[in-house]
């Protein structure tokens, strides 16, 4: 429900417990973005509306990155966290972009991923800042849907930016019980 008071929050306690993760990890805290996500739901067959933040994070390679991301989602009981992890365009690695555009609402992302079952089934949804950008994280073999996606929402392709990289699913870690 995009009128839920819970997507009002700022998730600014959540903001400072992951900084802390990171800390505690070796790694270093760099920005953090707070963003309107917008998934869509196999199971309900619907579009979900989640308040969440993105945090760029410095001094951390692919399985630091990984084990913060498990961390992440043990301790807020998240069935998986996307890591992305910017790369050049030619990296071996490199299997996904990230796409940055002005002038999308989650409530247009939202009306979209409704309207589109192959970018919902295959894209899975997106993320709007609250300044309005919308954050797409798709496989770079999907790009050209992602381009026609985009247009969909309004989005000037001259005013994108585009980032190459290793997206990567992290489920949960679990632990071992202590004897």
């Amino acid at each position: 429900d995009p009128d839920d008071p819970r997507l009002l929050t700022r998730l600014t306690r959540f903001d400072h417990e992951v900084r802390a993760i990171i800390r505690a990890n070796g790694a270093s805290p760099v920005a953090s973005k707070l963003l309107e996500g917008v998934f869509w739901s196999g199971d309900l067959k619907q579009a979900t509306y989640e308040r969440s933040r993105e945090f760029d994070i410095s001094r951390v390679g692919r399985d630091g990155l990984n084990h913060i991301a498990g961390v992440v989602a043990k301790t807020y009981r998240q069935e998986s966290v996307l890591t992305f992890r910017c790369l050049s365009r030619t990296s071996a690695e490199t299997d996904a972009l990230e796409i940055e555009a002005p002038g999308v609402s989650a409530n247009r992302l939202h009306d979209e991923l409704v309207a589109h079952p192959v970018a919902r089934d295959k894209l899975g949804g997106g993320s709007v800042t609250v300044d309005g950008r919308l954050v797409l994280i798709a496989p770079l073999a999907d790009l050209p849907l992602a381009r026609q996606f985009t247009a969909k929402l309004g989005v000037d392709w001259q005013t994108v930016q585009v980032h190459y990289g290793d997206r990567e699913f992290v489920s949960r870690v679990r632990s071992t019980p202590t004897p």
